[in-house]
């Protein structure tokens, strides 16, 4: 099997490196080709080109940031792959730009299946993401040697594009509000006078812990932002909730912790690890 990714950032880099360890020939791409020279060196192949890239893959795994990003790339190389190419599209765009970029796929006589994925930049390199896939049966027996590759486990979540987009704005939400709710605890527990560290041993154990809090918690502790899921990321994400949710629920809470990331990015922390929104949670002068 021949695979093509497209888009090497942390998410991509860390899928062909799985997609290579797991012995699956394996083309890149990236914008900056600065990015692709440490997969060339542990054995992908190079494309000069969106389109060279992916001229002879079984499977292409798209990685990029948003619905323009992966348009652009789609119209530039859908029609340069085999038609028998099942392309995965893994960025978080929503489910109505899932649908949209599906659409694309078909007017090219492509199948494209709406697959993001759960998980950050180790897991990508560790072949642990879950991913979340809705798409035809066949497209996703074809592409299960690539899924089994990038991921610990495939959930199934329908056969046409956008309930695996729908379920990954869900997911996100749960990551968005635990890393803010414990950003907010920390700044809580230190603007009284108290160790905030004691906050993560406090709830160490019981119901109310979650592996997460201190993940995000220990990040903000240790001032260690080294971006694994970037605020602006958190911050895109979470401009699509609202849109998903605008006229159909309560997205107070949402809003809320959008604004926090928002501060964050404000400030300057858009391109570190979303533990920054801490930031956000600053003491007023």
């Amino acid at each position: 099997m021949r695979v093509s990714v497209i888009g090497l950032g942390a998410m991509g880099a860390g899928m062909a490196t799985s997609t290579l360890r797991a012995g699956l020939a394996t083309t890149v791409w990236n914008r900056s080709p600065e990015k692709s020279e440490p997969l060339r060196d542990a054995g992908a192949e190079v494309g000069a080109t969106a389109a060279e890239a992916v001229a002879d893959a079984d499977v292409v795994v798209v990685s990029l940031f948003d619905e323009a990003s992966v348009q652009e790339v789609l119209e530039q190389a859908l029609a340069a792959s085999p038609p028998s190419a099942v392309w995965l599209q893994t960025a978080t765009v929503g489910p109505e730009a899932a649908r949209r970029l599906h659409d694309l796929a078909e007017r090219h006589d492509r199948v494209l299946v709406d697959s993001p994925v759960l998980g950050t930049k180790k897991p990508a390199a560790d072949g642990a993401l879950t991913v979340l896939a809705s798409g035809p049966d066949d497209a996703l027996a074809t592409a299960r040697p690539v899924l089994e590759a990038i991921g610990s486990r495939t959930l199934v979540v329908g056969d046409s594009a956008g309930p695996a987009s729908a379920l990954k704005l869900a997911c996100n939400s749960w990551v968005a509000s635990v890393t803010a709710a414990a950003a907010q605890a920390l700044t809580l527990a230190r603007v009284q006078g108290v160790d905030p560290g004691l906050f993560l041993e406090a709830i160490e154990g019981s119901a109310v812990d979650t592996p997460y809090a201190h993940l995000k918690g220990r990040a903000i502790l240790d001032d260690d932002l080294t971006p694994s899921f970037g605020v602006d990321g958190v911050l895109k994400d979470l401009s699509l909730m609202l849109d998903a949710g605008a006229d159909v629920m309560d997205t107070s809470l949402l809003q809320s912790v959008r604004d926090r990331f928002a501060a964050a990015s404000a400030a300057g922390h858009g391109a570190d690890d979303m533990a920054a929104v801490v930031v956000g949670f600053e003491p007023r002068d």
